[in-house]
């Protein structure tokens, strides 16, 4: 299909990223080349052949889990006609008959709905991530991070070019873009989570604005990020993109929120418009019943504890990502919590408001929180604290916020 004098087939088979595009009944419908690289299939062994017969089990492990997690990400899609950020998978390759590799790959599906509003096409996106695990077992982690980023600034900056050049359409690709790239609201393991994202209403309905929760390797620990780039529009959308993919993958492997920043940071120096990008990061520890923070010039959590007391977890803000001349290690500062206790991240929409001092913000949102910490989930909370907070006429920026039952 070609509008706008853009041939969007064309791109579709040049984006860098792996990208298979399935039909309801799991039929490959096409494949781009990075996806039929990447997966060491041909053309014909993948498009019009079905998901399981493309990708079997793995008869060498049969106890691997990766596709029937696969499976069960794709129903979720499907039925919920949302897009669903899988945690990484293993599914190993065959490099000779009867020797096999095992490799790790970060899945994500999407819905790509007809005119009658029916899901039509699955987008299923994964990336091998084998690296960054590797890297996790042995020392030098951070460097072999920074590595891993450093080879993707190339790929990254021509995905941003492509998509800039669909212009006449930026509205539609905007808002598939922040479908694709946001994680939906789900439970984190077995623990309960909200998040909402409310679109500027005097902006295109994406921005710079991004939340992300991720399971951590090595006991019941979760990454809950939310952060803000500076600017509108598809721009925005696709730093947002590209930053909350390398501070996901650097989480994986970095000693705590702190390192994981610094890793974006030095990132962020080499992306055009991710300059005075703000971030902040939580380290979720159940074993230890502790969160671990750092800020990149972002506005501080909030942790409510039971009783409505409420703690801003302001002792590990620096400047924003590539604020520094030179590489500094940033701050990290740890609180304990207990059962039953509330960790609210969000983004500067929520509080800011022209003419009116930040502190006024931060103590209406504590106050929203207090008063209907009562509620029965982490949704009806977030639902609650908008109503309170976001003007009735509509906000002038948009807003992330993230709820964690602790």
């Amino acid at each position: 299909m070609a509008e706008a004098g853009v041939d969007y087939a064309a791109v579709f088979r040049s984006l860098p990223g792996a990208i298979g595009l399935l039909t309801p009944q799991l039929v490959f419908a096409d494949a781009n080349e990075a996806f039929l690289r990447q997966a060491g299939r041909t053309r014909e062994q993948v498009v019009g052949r079905h998901l399981f017969d493309a990708f079997p089990g793995q008869p060498h492990d049969p106890e691997t889990a990766g596709m029937r997690n696969l499976e069960a990400s794709l129903r979720r899609v499907l039925d919920g006609e949302a897009s669903d950020v899988m945690p990484v998978q293993r599914y190993d390759v065959e490099t000779v008959p009867g020797r096999w590799e095992e490799r790790y790959w970060s899945p994500v599906n999407a819905p790509v709905f007809g005119p009658d509003g029916r899901v039509v096409l699955v987008i299923h996106r994964v990336e091998e991530v084998t690296e960054l695990i590797r890297a996790a077992d042995g020392r030098g982690a951070g460097l072999r991070v920074e590595a891993e980023l450093y080879s993707r600034l190339r790929e990254l900056e021509e995905v941003n070019q492509r998509l800039r050049l669909a212009h006449a359409r930026e509205r539609e690709v905007a808002l598939a873009l922040q479908e694709a790239m946001l994680p939906p609201a789900r439970p984190i393991r077995r623990h309960r989570t909200a998040v909402r994202y409310q679109p500027a209403t005097a902006a295109l309905n994406v921005c710079g604005d991004w939340y992300d929760l991720e399971p951590l390797l090595g006991g019941d620990r979760i990454a809950v990020t939310v952060g803000d780039v500076v600017g509108h529009g598809l721009a925005a959308a696709v730093v947002m993109g590209q930053l909350r993919s390398a501070l996901s993958a650097a989480s994986l492997v970095a000693a705590g929120p702190a390192q994981a920043l610094d890793a974006l940071g030095r990132y962020a120096h080499f992306l055009d418009g991710a300059e005075s990008t703000t971030a902040v990061t939580c380290f979720i520890d159940w074993d230890r019943r502790t969160i671990s923070y750092s800020s990149a010039g972002h506005l501080p959590p909030v942790l409510l504890h039971t009783g409505a007391v409420a703690e801003l977890l302001d002792g590990a803000t620096d400047p924003p990502l590539d604020a520094h001349p030179e590489p500094t290690p940033r701050p990290q500062a740890a609180v304990p919590f207990a059962p039953g206790d509330l960790l609210v991240l969000y983004t500067d929409g929520l509080v800011e408001r022209r003419g009116e001092d930040i502190d006024t913000g931060l103590d209406r949102l504590v106050a929203s929180v207090r008063r209907h910490h009562g509620l029965p989930g982490p949704g009806e909370l977030a639902d609650a604290v908008l109503g309170d907070l976001l003007p009735a006429e509509g906000a002038t920026d948009d807003t992330a916020l993230v709820i964690v039952c602790l």
